[in-house]
């Protein structure tokens, strides 16, 4: 199977001090700093790249669940709303999708999702927290 590897290297206290996180196949490189983890500071954060790999992923495997089924999406598209609360701690994970499937009706569409909730490596990896789903057709 495939190995994926990211850095990250943080640089002072966490008050003053600044980081940056890179994805090994170079396509991201963002700085951080505890004003854009904790705040609205400019920058990205550790949660929003969960929140991006968690999105990727559940779309991609309800896409491959569905098309596994017969039912081909045009599109699936997903948010992840990652809740960092006290602690610091990953208190919640809001997943909203909404699927783009031609020949399937509502409650079918989200069944699948939540199969995929369930199946998806990335929800596998974060089964620690807890995790809601709206899905919808478009």
């Amino acid at each position: 199977m495939a190995l994926r590897e990211s850095s990250a290297v943080w640089n002072g206290n966490l008050v003053d001090g600044k980081g940056s996180m890179r994805l090994g196949s170079g396509a991201f490189e963002g700085e951080f700093t505890k004003a854009s983890r904790f705040d609205e500071g400019k920058g990205t954060n550790p949660e929003e790249l969960i929140g991006a790999a968690h999105a990727g992923c559940f779309s991609m495997f309800l896409s491959a669940i569905l098309s596994d089924a017969g039912h081909v999406p045009t599109q699936i598209s997903t948010t992840a709303k990652v809740h960092l609360g006290a602690g610091p701690k990953i208190t919640l994970i809001e997943l909203s999708t909404v699927g783009n499937v031609p020949g399937i009706d509502e409650k079918t569409f989200v069944e699948f999702a939540e199969k995929a909730k369930k199946g998806c490596p990335v929800s596998q990896a974060l089964a620690a927290v807890e995790m809601t789903l709206s899905a919808k057709l478009a």
